[in-house]
This record gives C-alpha cells, sequence and structure tokens, in this order.
C-alpha cells in the first residue's frame, strides 16, 4: 500500500501547494482522501484523473473539500473523452446533510455516505471511523490493506481525543494534523499542537508519526522537535510528493 502527500496545508495552500489531500494506491486501485484546495492539480502529477476509483471525506471544511466540484469537472471531461466510463465515486458522512448534498454530480460522480459504525470496502482496502472532536462532525480514518494486512490512520481535524486511539492500534503510521506548536491553544480552534500529536501516536503505538495540516507561521522543524519528545517512533513532516510504503 502506498500512500503519497498530495496536499499538507491547513486553512489555505501555501504558494504552489494544496490543503489535506492523500492519494492511496494497491493493485491498480486509487483511492483520494479529503480533496483540499489545489489538489486536483497537484494530483494529476502522480496520476491521471481518469485513474481515480473513488474520494473518501473526513468532513466538510473547505480545506478537506475545495477542490471536490473540480474533481467532479474532471470526470465529466474524462467521460465525455472517452477517457473513462465509471462514475466518480464520492464518499461522506450524512453527519452534515447539506455537505453530502453537494456531493454529487450525476451521472459522472455518485455521492455515497459511508456508515461510521461499520467498514467500507474499496477494492483491497477497508476503511473504518471514528468521530473526531471539531467544530464540524469530523472522522478519523483507519485503511486496512487485504494484500498485506497492514493499516495507517488518519485524524482529519481533531482536538486531542483518546477515543482515537483504538482505532490507532496494530497500524504502522498515524497521519496527524499539527495545526499548532507546543503550548498554542489549539483546543479553542477544534485542532492538536505537535506534542498532542505525538501523545496520541505514542498512546496508539504506532511505528511512525506524519505530522501534516501544517500551520502557516513558524517553523515546520520545531514541530519536528517538539513532538519527537513525547514519541520515541519515527517522526517526520508531510509535503508534497511524500511517499510512504506500508508492505
Amino acid at each position: 500500500m502506498k500512500i503519497t502527500v498530495i496536499g499538507y496545508w491547513g486553512g489555505y495552500p501555501g504558494p504552489d501547494g494544496a490543503t489535506s489531500a492523500y492519494l492511496l494506491e494497491e493493485e491498480d486501485v486509487k483511492v483520494l482522501l479529503d480533496c483540499g484546495s489545489g489538489a486536483v492539480s497537484k494530483l494529476q502529477k502522480y496520476i491521471e484523473t481518469a485513474d481515480l476509483d473513488a474520494l473518501i471525506l473526513t468532513h466538510y471544511h473547505h480545506d478537506h473539500v475545495a477542490d471536490v466540484g473540480v474533481l467532479q469537472y474532471s470526470r465529466v471531461v474524462d467521460m465525455n473523452l472517452e477517457r473513462s466510463t465509471r462514475p466518480l465515486k464520492i464518499y461522506g458522512h450524512t453527519g452534515d446533510p447539506e455537505g453530502f448534498q453537494r456531493l454529487g454530480k450525476e451521472p459522472y460522480a455518485i455521492a455515497e455516505a459511508y456508515d461510521p459504525a461499520g467498514v467500507l470496502t474499496i477494492g483491497p482496502f477497508t476503511f473504518t471511523f471514528q468521530e473526531t472532536s471539531h467544530p464540524a462532525v469530523c472522522y478519523a480514518i483507519k485503511v486496512e490493506s487485504s494484500v498485506s494486512g497492514k493499516s495507517f490512520v488518519y485524524t482529519g481535524d481533531t482536538t486531542y481525543n483518546k477515543k482515537l486511539v483504538p482505532l490507532m492500534k496494530g497500524s504502522e503510521l498515524l497521519i496527524a494534523e499539527a495545526s499548532f506548536y507546543d503550548g498554542q491553544e489549539a483546543e479553542k480552534y477544534g485542532h492538536m499542537t505537535s506534542s498532542e500529536a505525538a501523545r496520541l501516536a505514542a498512546a496508539g503505538e504506532v511505528e511512525k508519526l506524519l505530522l501534516s495540516h501544517l500551520p502557516h507561521f513558524g517553523e515546520h522543524k520545531d514541530l519536528v522537535t517538539e513532538a519527537e519528545k513525547h514519541f520515541s517512533g519515527e517522526v517526520a513532516l508531510a509535503y508534497e510528493g511524500l511517499e510512504n510504503e506500508i508492505k
């Protein structure tokens, strides 16, 4: 299973960047987790839009869904040019009915509701969910490969929340938001600091922590230094094009 970082900024994209978006690939199946601002432009460096099988969304804040409409248009073009015969499946939750309704553009993009208490299967991937602590209804996602049996967890947006720990058990990687530096008031805004992300990774006993949803201030390398004080595994910063292979 390969995970490629497409966008990693929080709030809005930095110059020539994109906000939250992560590409999963296994056995020719390609799934995008979140589709923030600038994501579709960046995605095309790695795959053709016509080859994308599905999009799964954690929640409907703009920095996670801003390019959903753009992705819908890409499938309109791809199907009309006969580069694809399949509508794009876009999966979201119904905790925000208006947000969910915007996901579909039939017959080119089909909105599908995932059951947060159930399991979603797409090709070799299984997805399970846990609600986070955030102003908008948001779900962390665990992704497991039936090929390798390996898994990783993506927090979406959240404050420090111990309810996420059981979801993380047995996973090799945690992609965690780190919107603030140690000591700042992250909880007030529904987010985590670097040290809180690290404490979550330590409690979940993962092997590697990837810090993402990064702030537009400070020195990002300090996020790693702060996280390493609370987590003994590998800590890395997300950047566009970063690949994580889980075998």
